[in-house]
């Protein structure tokens, strides 16, 4: 069983991406935005970080840019998910060091597919 952080403002994706999480069997914690989030996981062990990108006080950019610089955070697998769906964006959001990339509105298959891969992924603790 993992422990996700999912860092979102959103009420509607905070429940759905909870839900889900813990549906399949791992354990959900949410932080409302990045500040929260980022001092959720200095003091917490996580698995993995979903988080969104616009979000008040720290946006997701932002949080991803602190984790990478943070020598005990710098590996954590990040999904980011989003309603900016440009290419562009998208690139440059996976060079800032997101691992994943999900579209919103969120399916129930793709956050599934990438919370595995992202469980999988060089840097979390769940990997075998």
């Amino acid at each position: 069983m993992a422990k996700i952080l999912i860092a979102e403002d959103d009420r509607i994706s905070q429940k759905f991406a909870a839900g889900l999480v813990e549906n399949e069997g791992h354990t959900a914690f949410v932080s409302p935005n990045g500040r929260h989030a980022y001092e959720a996981l200095k003091v917490n062990s996580f698995d993995l970080l979903l988080t969104d990108i616009m979000m008040p006080e720290m946006d997701g950019r932002q949080l991803i840019l602190a984790l990478r610089g943070d020598a005990a955070l710098r590996r954590m697998p990040v999904i980011i998910m989003s309603a900016v769906v440009g290419v562009g964006e998208i690139a440059e959001l996976l060079k800032t060091g997101a691992t994943f990339f999900l579209a919103k509105p969120l399916s129930a298959e793709d956050l599934r597919e990438y919370l595995r891969r992202g469980l999988n992924a060089p840097g979390s603790a769940q990997r075998s």
